[in-house]
């Protein structure tokens, strides 16, 4: 849709050379309105475009209806005012001054940018044939039910190992330190064996040097 601007120069010539049919009338002024965006559901197989019109010192006779649409390198006439493909697009009149295309087998391929326009082919004015601004259609496409349930159950499958690895590291983290604290009171409990044993160590050897001492100093 991003080259819709290119588009008006190029219809408002396909306009012309498909409706140069004037008559003697020349203060016809028609003037053309769309909704500007319709959205299409994805479970919908049929869309409805409006076209509503006004015409001011227009002939009674009924106008002629035409259907264009545009993509974004190429353009299709659809009702010229007869239609290419009558099982695809029918247009419809739900009143004097509104008009309806009809798009049966709607499919995605059928998004794209909608003219309408409107022609008193028994004028000569200028302004006896114009168009709209054009209504962008688009539908979205079905998402695949298979694709997306295997699409959540790959999701959960990688939640639950993401919580599985992270629980095994958070164990294992506080199994390490467990392992490291008893360790360390072991090594402490070792400490204070070695050193009770060497003051009751020191302690002997004190009590045996004094011993020794006394002896001596009793000798003749």
């Amino acid at each position: 849709m991003a080259s819709v601007n290119k588009f008006p120069k190029a219809l408002v010539l396909a306009l012309d050379w498909i409706l140069y049919s004037v008559g003697a009338t020349d203060n016809c002024h028609v003037t053309v309105t769309q909704p500007r965006f319709q959205e299409a559901e994805q479970s919908a197989h049929t869309a409805l475009l409006t076209c509503a019109f006004s015409a001011h010192g227009c002939s009674p006779s009924q106008p002629q209806v035409l259907w264009f649409r545009f993509f974004t390198n190429r353009h299709e006439d659809l009702c010229t005012p007869e239609c290419t493909n009558r099982q695809k697009f029918q247009v419809l009149a739900s009143s004097q001054n509104n008009y309806s295309l009809q798009i049966n087998d709607l499919t995605v391929n059928d998004s794209a940018l909608y003219f309408c326009g409107i022609a008193f082919a028994d004028s000569g004015s200028p302004h006896s044939r114009q168009t709209g601004d054009g209504t962008v259609l688009t539908k979205g496409e079905r998402h695949n039910t298979e694709e997306f349930n295997s699409m959540i159950i790959i999701s959960t499958l990688l939640l639950l190992y993401s919580i599985t690895v992270f629980t095994i590291l958070t164990v294992h983290k506080i199994k390490q330190r467990l392992l490291n604290r008893s360790g360390n009171e072991g090594q402490r409990t070792e400490n204070c064996k070695i050193s009770s044993g060497r003051k009751i160590f020191r302690a002997i050897a004190q009590e045996l040097q004094k011993q020794r001492y006394a002896e001596h100093c009793h000798q003749p």
